[in-house]
């Protein structure tokens, strides 16, 4: 795609050139009329100086696809000249809200360039890479010409994590994780109708239930010999003064989720809206739980996130993480009593905390502290 534009120069020069040109003849002055027509002779110049455009074949990879923020990631472009040889081109290549400067060498007729470049991975999210931008001006500047090339790929940048110890729980049996490699979890015990999705085993379809709702359902089941961790995330934007608390509360959640999938044991991050991600104890979890919570954004609810612990089966553990106020040390005393071991984690508090009995509160300002306290808990 292709758009050619008057720069905000060139359209004040060609409206002054205008106005010149028409007060010069009314008045009958030449030399208005004059610098007039040069003013607009450079505009059309500056026009054609933008058409040639170069006939470039641009492929993009990431290396790698996925990062956890901060961590480093590359773009690679492979430039290949299909027209006349160009100069060194100055471009520039979209990577979500902001562009990064990508330098062109030069490229004679039929000759192929690899441009590696940074990309930026300080925000977390699914953030598009391309089109590759190329900008042709004018020496005035009174034009320019914005081509597109190649397509956009993405770069999937997931929270940031720390390593835990092994998940604090108050049945002493299961801090060893499951004791056989051949009990998949989900196998044991009925626990509720869920709608049919694909990859679901055939076996497990209710046919009554589907007979009666005309919806393909099945048995979900779980592994009652493991305690589920529940990790409930405070997502309201009027709980976080600053945004990048929110960000490091997402750290948090992570990084006891990827500890908890770490340790086979099944995992449930919710927010006040509903269930963000679910997995039942297997070794691509962890995987999965960093991309559901990848794309955790502040959510439109004034529902407490702590309500969401009532609608997660008894026992196990549940893990708070948010802001820790008074409220909220008096939603999770409401709760308590339906897990075996309760986290609040408080991302930099305001104050000090009066937890209930049977609370455990850790104050956190990095991952860092988060690592500690949890390892002193």
């Amino acid at each position: 795609m292709s758009v050619r534009v008057l720069t905000p120069l060139g359209r004040g020069t060609a409206a002054a050139s205008a106005v010149l040109y028409a007060a010069g003849w009314w008045l009958g002055y030449p030399e208005p009329a004059a610098l007039a027509v040069a003013g607009l002779v450079a505009v059309v110049a500056a026009v054609l100086w933008t058409l040639p455009s170069p006939n470039l074949e641009v492929a993009r990879e990431i290396a790698p696809v996925k990062v956890r923020r901060g961590e480093p990631a590359s773009g690679v472009l492979t430039v290949t000249n299909r027209g006349r040889s160009v100069r060194g081109l100055s471009a520039l290549d979209a990577a979500g809200a902001t562009s990064v400067d990508v330098a062109v060498p030069a490229l004679r007729r039929g000759a192929r360039e690899t441009v590696t470049y940074a990309l930026p991975t300080g925000r977390r999210g699914e953030i598009p890479v391309g089109p590759l931008r190329l900008v042709r001006a004018d020496p005035l500047n009174l034009a320019r010409r914005v081509r597109e090339y190649g397509s956009s790929e993405t770069l999937l940048v997931r929270p940031k994590t720390v390593r835990l110890s092994v998940l604090p729980s108050g049945r002493a049996h299961h801090l060893e994780g499951p004791t056989s490699d051949r009990s998949p979890a989900g196998t044991a015990t009925f626990h509720a109708l869920r709608e049919y999705v694909v990859g679901d085993e055939l076996r497990h379809i209710h046919w009554k239930s589907s007979a009666r709702t005309g919806t393909l359902m099945v048995r979900q089941l779980v592994d009652a010999s493991l305690p589920t961790t529940a990790i409930v995330l405070d997502a309201r934007p009027d709980a976080w003064a600053d945004p990048d608390d929110f960000e490091l509360a997402v750290d948090a959640a992570a990084s006891v989720a990827v500890d908890a999938a770490g340790d086979r044991f099944p995992v449930r991050v919710l927010t006040g809206d509903g269930p963000v991600a679910g997995t039942r104890g297997g070794p691509e979890d962890a995987e999965r739980l960093l991309d559901a919570l990848t794309g955790v954004t502040f959510q439109d609810t004034e529902r407490p996130a702590v309500d969401a612990a009532r609608r997660v089966p008894a026992g196990g553990s549940l893990i708070v993480v948010a802001p820790g106020t008074d409220t909220d040390l008096g939603r999770i005393a409401s709760v308590r009593n339906r897990f075996d071991r309760v986290v609040l984690i408080r991302v930099r508090p305001e104050g000090p905390a009066s937890p209930p009995p049977g609370v455990h509160v850790i104050d956190m300002a990095s991952l860092d502290d988060l690592a500690a306290g949890w390892q002193a808990r």
